[in-house]
C-alpha cells in the first residue's frame, strides 16, 4: 500500500540521513519514477524533504525533524524479537549484551505488545551447530572486529585449504557467517578476497588507518561471490541405476553429491540416476561406499576406478 510505502521512506531517511531516488527504490522494491512521486505526496502533506542534486546528492529530511511514528505491525514485531543464532553472538562476544538489550526492548514495550514478543522467543529458536561439531579456531575475531571498528589495517598469517602459508597486510572490510564458519571480507594487493578466519593463524594490529570503498556494500558483495563460487565449482557428471533399498538414501547424499534427475524403475526394478560431483575421486568413493546396490552406468571411466578401488581394498586384507 502507498501510504505504508510513505512510511517506510519516511523511516529510511531519518535512519541514514540521506539516500538517493535509486537506492529508496531498490530498498522499497519500485520504480524511480515511483519514488518521485512519493516524494511529491510527501512534500504536499507538509514533510519536509529535500533533493540534493550533484555526485553526492539525495533525499534528506530537513535537519532535526524527526517523525513520531512508532506502531508495529504483527510481522515486524515478530522480526524483531526472532531470537538469532546464538553461537554466533557467542563467537562476536556479544552474547551478555543481546540478552541485556532484549530486556530493555521488551521493558520498552507498550504492555499490550509485551507478552506477545516474550511469546516468540519461546516459539521459534534458531541453532545453526551442526549434530556432530567441529570446533573452529576463531580465536582471532576480537581483534579483527576492533579492525573493522578502527579501520585499522592488520596483518596476518593465512593458510590455505592446501597448507600453503603466506603473511599478508590487508584492510578489512567484513566478517560473514556462512553457517558457523566464519569468513573476513577484506582487500588485499588492491582486490577484496575472503579469508576462512580458522585458516588465520595470527593476527597483528597495525597502526595504519585506511579509506572504506565508498560504494561497498557487505551484503551484496558477499551474494555475488558466493554466486561466482558456486558457478565456477567442478562438476563431474555420472549416471547410476541404483536399487530401490537405497534410493530414500540418495536423495539425501551429503554434501558431495548432487541428485540431478530420477528416472522410472527399468525391467529389473532399479530406478536411473544422475548425479553430480566436485571430482572424479569423490564420485568413485561414493559410489563404492553402496557395494552391489548401485550400478554405473557412464562414464566408463568410473567403473575403472571403482574396480581398482575395489582391488586395492581386497589386496590390503588379503
Amino acid at each position: 500500500m502507498r501510504a505504508d510505502r510513505l512510511i517506510s521512506i519516511l523511516l529510511l531517511l531519518q535512519n541514514h540521513g540521506k539516500m538517493t531516488t535509486k537506492a529508496l527504490a531498490s530498498e522499497l522494491e519500485v520504480t524511480e519514477r515511483t519514488i518521485h512521486r512519493d516524494m511529491e505526496a510527501l512534500s504536499v502533506a507538509g514533510i519536509p524533504v529535500l533533493a540534493e542534486r550533484g555526485k553526492h546528492g539525495g533525499w534528506r529530511l530537513v535537519d532535526q525533524y524527526r517523525t513520531k511514528l512508532t506502531g508495529l505491525k504483527d510481522n515486524e514485531l515478530k522480526t524483531l524479537f526472532l531470537s538469532p543464532s546464538y553461537q554466533l553472538l557467542s563467537d562476536l562476544g556479544f552474547s551478555k549484551d543481546w540478552k541485556e538489550a532484549r530486556q530493555k526492548l521488551l521493558a520498552a514495550l507498550p504492555n499490550s505488545l509485551q507478552s506477545q514478543a516474550d511469546n516468540l522467543w519461546n516459539r521459534i529458536h534458531i541453532d545453526i551447530d551442526p549434530w556432530k561439531q567441529s570446533q573452529h579456531e576463531t580465536i582471532a575475531l576480537n581483534l579483527l572486529q576492533q579492525a573493522l571498528w578502527e579501520d585499522r589495517k592488520i596483518r596476518i598469517a593465512y593458510e590455505k585449504a592446501n597448507k600453503e602459508s603466506s603473511d599478508r597486510v590487508v584492510e578489512p572490510l567484513g566478517l560473514v557467517a556462512k553457517g558457523r564458519t566464519w569468513y573476513l571480507v577484506a582487500v588485499s594487493d588492491k582486490d577484496i578476497k575472503n579469508f576462512r578466519v580458522s585458516r588465520i593463524k595470527s593476527v597483528e594490529l597495525t597502526y595504519e588507518s585506511f579509506v572504506r570503498p565508498g560504494n561497498f556494500q557487505l551484503a551484496d558483495y558477499w551474494n555475488e561471490s558466493k554466486q561466482n563460487f558456486v558457478k565456477n565449482l567442478p562438476i563431474f557428471e555420472v549416471e547410476v541405476e541404483a536399487s530401490p533399498a537405497i534410493i530414500q538414501r540418495i536423495s539425501y547424499s551429503g554434501r558431495f553429491a548432487q541428485v540431478v534427475s530420477k528416472g522410472s524403475p527399468n525391467g529389473n526394478g532399479w530406478i536411473p540416476v544422475k548425479l553430480t560431483f566436485d571430482t572424479e575421486q569423490e564420485a568413485a568413493s561414493y559410489m563404492i561406499g553402496f557395494g552391489d546396490q548401485m550400478k554405473i552406468v557412464s562414464p566408463h571411466s568410473m567403473i575403472e576406478s571403482v574396480k581398482k578401488i575395489g582391488e586395492s581394498a581386497l589386496s590390503l586384507y588379503n
